[in-house]
């Protein structure tokens, strides 16, 4: 049953999603023509990122001038820039899907205070489905209740995870995790949308997911939709600070703390106290030249979700 009243700052949140929704939902009928009139793809889509982007931000700064923003398209470039309460921004999560009409893309936008995530919302303009949350008051898709999967062995857990794609990704080291991850699970999906993919643990779709490269807007909300849904969500070695690892895996406790053992090997976080010790495995490579994974470290407790702040306008988080 849907909450008796949303939080204002949610109520904000979701009309700005809408918002930026529908200016995807119509710049998706015109894609295949767009295609035939343009010479890249690629600036139309620029274009309706930064269309998305703007009406998010005005709608925000409109009922709350004083907050800050981190955009993907603008940086920290609107908004107060010192503010507590800093909104993260991800206006088409799914850019490639877009392009080529694959309708697995979404809106993103949480809302910070004080480095930790309150208010999120992630809307999937194609399916008219908007996934919520507020700290302390549950997640939502629509008007139903959401709560991860009660699975409890990875023989029967379906996995959802990203490819990679980037110039300078190690393949090596994902066909490695991939391989381990896929003989110990029921499958492995991945269909493109990092923010709807921790969506889809929070309502029980996949009993867990991991990626990593992601940036602060692409896991921000739903984080928290995750976490109010009964899931853990951490890095590859079970800790909190994952918004600034580029690293994330989500999921129902039960397997949660599996998937992370086999993850937690690949993990590029190197404890400071552990330095000295962690220099010679992270510095060995194998025969074909691939860095060899650091030694497994054990599940550390997780805390609330926290977003550092840098110097710089632009700076990420």
């Amino acid at each position: 049953m849907q909450q008796a009243s949303l939080h204002p700052m949610l109520n904000v949140a979701i009309k700005a999603a809408r918002a930026a929704g529908a200016i995807i939902n119509r710049a998706s009928l015109d894609l295949e023509a767009l295609r035939i009139n343009t010479k890249s793809p690629n600036d139309f889509v620029t274009e309706v990122d930064h269309a998305a982007e703007g009406v998010i931000i005005e709608t925000l700064l409109q009922a709350y001038p004083d907050h800050g923003i981190l955009a993907e398209e603008s940086g920290r470039a609107h908004g107060a820039k010192h503010s507590e309460f800093v909104w993260i921004i991800d206006p088409l999560d799914g850019t490639t899907n877009f392009i080529h009409g694959f309708p697995v893309y979404c809106v993103s936008i949480a809302l910070a205070h004080r480095g930790v995530v309150q208010q999120a919302v992630v809307y999937d303009p194609s399916r008219n489905d908007l996934f919520y949350a507020t700290k302390g008051r549950g997640a939502y898709l629509n008007d139903k209740r959401l709560r991860v999967s009660k699975r409890t062995r990875m023989s029967d857990a379906l996995i959802g995870t990203g490819f990679p794609f980037r110039r300078g990704d190690n393949f090596k080291r994902y066909v490695k995790m991939f391989e381990e991850v896929m003989q110990q699970c029921a499958g492995l999906r991945r269909p493109g949308a990092a923010a709807l993919d921790l969506c889809y643990v929070a309502a029980g779709y996949y009993d867990a997911f991991f990626e990593t490269g992601l940036q602060p807007w692409d896991v921000a909300a739903g984080s928290l939709i995750v976490t109010e849904a009964g899931g853990l969500i951490g890095n590859f070695t079970g800790e909190a600070d994952f918004l600034h690892q580029r690293e994330v895996v989500a999921g129902t406790p039960r397997i949660y703390a599996p998937l992370v053992q086999i993850l937690s090997p690949y993990s590029r976080v190197i404890k400071e106290e552990d330095l000295n010790a962690a220099a010679p495995a992270a510095a060995a490579t194998d025969e074909a030249g691939e860095a060899v994974p650091a030694p497994a470290v054990a599940p550390k407790k997780r805390g609330p979700v926290r977003i550092k702040k840098t110097e710089g306008d632009d700076a990420p988080l």
